[in-house]
């Protein structure tokens, strides 16, 4: 298994309060999996990616990440995974092919296979032509391919994308996924996104994971989740009561 935890829990105190971020997640993803997390803002998703990035370290349970324990070897888990965070992570004054460079160069490569990766990344996410143009000048359907860019620099075998398509107009979400999809077709990557978007969940991951409230409460394929429901958010009600439809607004 590429990812595999048990007993995943993360907590935090605020103020006088206990919060449950994340409450005994046990999952594992295959290699080559397109896996989608989906749950409400608030369920625990993003929480549960940055333990399994080793940006959090988690109040208990165990999880190993492409071979490699997230507590005992992060530095392992790191150099196996790209990790596209919510939050862009080129800089603002900076030419987005000197970026990525720099982010080769972080990753161990001589300056010479940081550029010719750069510019292999570049050409895949349909970036070339934008090189020389800083993050700031970009749309933000471009901005989030730079990002994919980034974490893809130092060649991972998984890549974690949280929320990659939140707050995107409907034409940007869709040129997203069609990269996603490249890179799951074409490259054979192992993709673990995290989403509260139903028909993106339905139509593109091959399996999906519903969180809430820090659980997992169903797991399989979108046939097998919808096999007594129509829609996904039929499955959701089902299960808590609630719309992840309303939860998302």
């Amino acid at each position: 298994m590429v990812v595999s935890t048990a007993g995943l829990v993360r907590h935090f105190r605020m103020k006088k309060t206990l919060v449950e971020a994340v409450r005994g997640v046990g999952i594992e993803i295959g290699d080559g999996e397109l896996v989608a997390l989906l749950g409400p803002n608030g369920a625990g998703k993003s929480t549960l990616f940055r333990m399994l990035t080793t940006l959090l370290p988690p109040t208990s349970g165990t999880a190993t990440v492409a071979g490699c324990d997230i507590v005992k070897d992060p530095d392992g888990v790191r150099a196996r995974i790209g990790y596209v965070g919510q939050n862009n992570s080129a800089g603002e004054n900076y030419r987005i092919r000197d970026e990525l460079v720099t982010q080769g160069r972080s990753h161990g490569m001589t300056r010479l296979n940081a550029a010719n990766r750069a510019d292999e990344v570049l050409d895949q996410l349909d970036l070339t032509a934008l090189a020389k143009r800083t993050p700031g000048t970009l749309s933000g359907g471009q901005r989030r391919r730079v990002d994919i860019a980034m974490g893809l620099m130092h060649r991972p075998r998984l890549l974690f994308l949280d929320e990659p398509s939140t707050g995107l107009d409907p034409r940007s979400r869709a040129d997203i996924w069609e990269h996603i999809l490249w890179l799951r077709e074409e490259l054979g990557m192992t993709l673990v996104l995290s989403t509260h978007y139903l028909e993106e969940a339905d139509r593109m991951a091959e399996r999906v994971v519903v969180i809430d409230h820090g659980r997992v409460i169903a797991d399989g394929t979108p046939a097998q989740l919808k096999k007594e429901h129509e829609t996904l958010d039929d499955v959701f009600l089902a299960l808590t009561g609630r719309s992840i439809r309303e939860e998302a607004a």
